[in-house]
C-alpha cells in the first residue's frame, strides 16, 4: 500500500468537489490609478468569514467569502470579492464535539491555498501585481466567529 493510501483512513476531512460560488472584480477608474505618477504604497484591506452548513451525514457545505479592497489616498485602486465553496466529508473518526472544528478550521486550510492563488489571479488580469494573500489562522477566526454568535453579533 502506498503512502497516500495509508493516510486517507486517518483524514479528519475530505474535500467532495470545490468551486466558485460567487467572483467579482471591480476597477472603477483604471484610467486614474495607471496614469497616475504616484509611487505611494496602496492600503489594502482583507475580511474573511467561514460560514459552513450541515448536509447531513457528517457532509457540509463549507464557504470562504473574502473581501479584498485596495486603496491608493482617496481612490479605490480595485474591490475583489470570492466566496469559495467545497463539500466536505468529517471522518466518523472525529468525535462529534470536534465535528464544527474540523469543518470550519481544518477543512478551511484545505481550502485557502486555491481562494488565495483564485485572488492573485484576478488582481494580476486586473493589471495589478499578483495579491498573494498571507496565511490565515483559521482556528482564531473560528473562537472569533463564535464569540460574536454568542454575543448576538454579526
Amino acid at each position: 500500500m502506498d503512502q497516500a493510501n495509508s493516510a486517507a483512513p486517518n483524514a479528519t476531512t475530505i474535500v467532495r468537489a470545490q468551486y466558485i460560488r460567487d467572483l467579482s472584480f471591480e476597477n472603477p477608474n483604471p484610467l486614474a490609478i495607471f496614469t497616475s505618477e504616484s509611487q505611494d504604497q496602496p492600503e489594502i484591506s482583507v475580511g474573511i468569514q467561514a460560514k459552513a452548513q450541515n448536509l447531513g451525514d457528517r457532509n457540509f457545505e463549507l464557504v470562504l467569502e473574502f473581501k479584498v479592497e485596495a486603496k491608493r489616498a482617496k481612490d479605490t485602486m480595485f474591490i475583489v470579492e470570492l466566496s469559495y465553496g467545497a463539500v466536505v466529508t468529517v471522518s466518523e473518526f472525529v468525535a462529534e464535539e470536534n465535528v464544527q472544528h474540523a469543518v470550519m478550521v481544518d477543512a478551511a486550510h484545505l481550502l485557502f491555498p486555491f481562494a488565495r492563488n483564485i485572488i492573485a489571479d484576478m488582481t494580476r488580469d486586473g493589471g495589478y501585481p499578483p495579491l498573494m494573500l498571507a496565511p490565515i489562522d483559521f482556528n482564531n477566526l473560528y473562537q472569533q466567529q463564535n464569540q460574536q454568535a454568542s454575543a448576538g453579533v454579526n
